[in-house]
């Protein structure tokens, strides 16, 4: 039976992973994509769109920034009157933005079954957005689609059973997919392959508190660091008065493909990314997370990634002597997740 189903992304996480599923759903199903309008900075979103060539956006709610309620509340209202005008069979929903939990309530209370990629990853911190999204999107989706044993290991903890699936990590298939693609980054901001230390910053518990974000620069002296830097992280360092010193080059954000280039060519990266925690673990690259818990526990138990925080000591310390080597446990599957996805919805 072909199904109609309604997909919610909004940031750029999303837009990876819908580059491969939609292209797998498309094949058998009809697919409407709404764009929040979440992440409404062009090289956040608009060429994302450009590069990879995920489908244009059938509506796009233009929501842009602002706090968490009045964001969620423009989303629920826009995304209601699709469900309700558009009729969709199912909803699509993934990871744990604000975009995700909107989406997963406009439709359950309309009665619409909800679909969840990346369903089940636990911080057990519930300070963070995220994890409060992410939990709340779980206990109402239908469809679990989960990318590790721990992922379904946590659901079954919390109750939940049935509907769920372990299908691998759509971010591999995208990984596979996307590294294969040219690009002329490393020439264009004169960087030479193994030379530099990869750094994205931008979640609030870093970029918000000045001594954080003050800590983490400045344990980064002494190394030559490029830093694609969110727009938001850039005004907060203006505004807190950090001066980032002429080692760290820091540039615009950069596309998918180009953020690939960069990581698989970089001594290490530091990150507070959940996404790009893997995708280091996919490349065999060190990964030093300036977070105190991650939702990708087995990177940390595979000796692959370490986790510091914002204590320059910690960050420094794993500058200096972090080297994993040795074999990697497929925790993320075998590339083919979109695929399964789309067996199970059709089924």
């Amino acid at each position: 039976m072909k199904l109609r189903i309604l997909t919610v992304i909004g940031a750029r996480p999303q837009f990876i992973k819908a580059s491969v599923v939609s292209k797998a759903v498309r094949q058998k199903h009809e697919e409407i994509l709404v764009h929040t309008g979440q992440h409404y900075d062009r090289e956040m979103s608009r060429v994302f769109f450009e590069v990879m060539k995920i489908p244009e956006p059938d509506y796009n709610l233009g929501v842009g920034s602002g706090p968490h309620g009045w964001q969620k509340a423009r989303m629920l209202e826009g995304i209601e009157k699709l469900i309700i005008d558009r009729k969709p069979d199912m909803v699509l929903v993934y990871g744990d933005t604000n975009s995700t939990l909107a989406g997963a309530l406009a439709a359950v209370k309309l009665q619409v079954p909800v679909a969840h990629v990346e369903a089940g990853l636990r911080s057990f911190n519930m300070k963070m957005p995220e994890e409060v999204n992410r939990k709340l999107t779980d206990h109402i989706s239908k469809l679990l689609f989960c990318p590790t044993k721990t992922s379904v290991k946590n659901l079954e903890k919390e109750g939940i059973t049935e509907g769920v699936h372990l299908v691998g990590d759509v971010m591999l298939d995208a990984a596979i997919e996307y590294s294969r693609i040219p690009t002329d980054v490393l020439e264009r901001n004169g960087l030479v392959a193994g030379e530099y230390l990869l750094l994205t910053v931008h979640r609030p518990v870093n970029t918000d508190d000045k001594q954080s974000l003050e800590n983490i620069i400045h344990a980064l002296g002494g190394h030559k660091v490029v830093f694609p830097a969110h727009p938001r992280t850039v005004k907060l360092i203006a505004s807190h008065g950090i001066r980032v010193p002429g080692n760290i080059k820091v540039i615009k954000p950069v596309d998918y493909v180009e953020s690939l280039t960069l990581l698989r060519n970089a001594k290490k990266l530091l990150t507070d990314s959940g996404g790009m925690q893997k995708e280091a673990y996919f490349f065999s690259k060190p990964c030093i997370t300036l977070r105190e818990e991650t939702e990708w526990i087995e990177t940390v138990e595979s000796g692959w990634n370490v986790l510091t925080g914002s204590d320059p000591d910690k960050i420094m310390n794993a500058i200096r002597s972090f080297n994993p080597t040795g074999e990697k446990a497929l925790f993320y599957g075998d590339g083919k997740a979109s695929e399964k996805i789309v067996d199970i919805l059709s089924r």
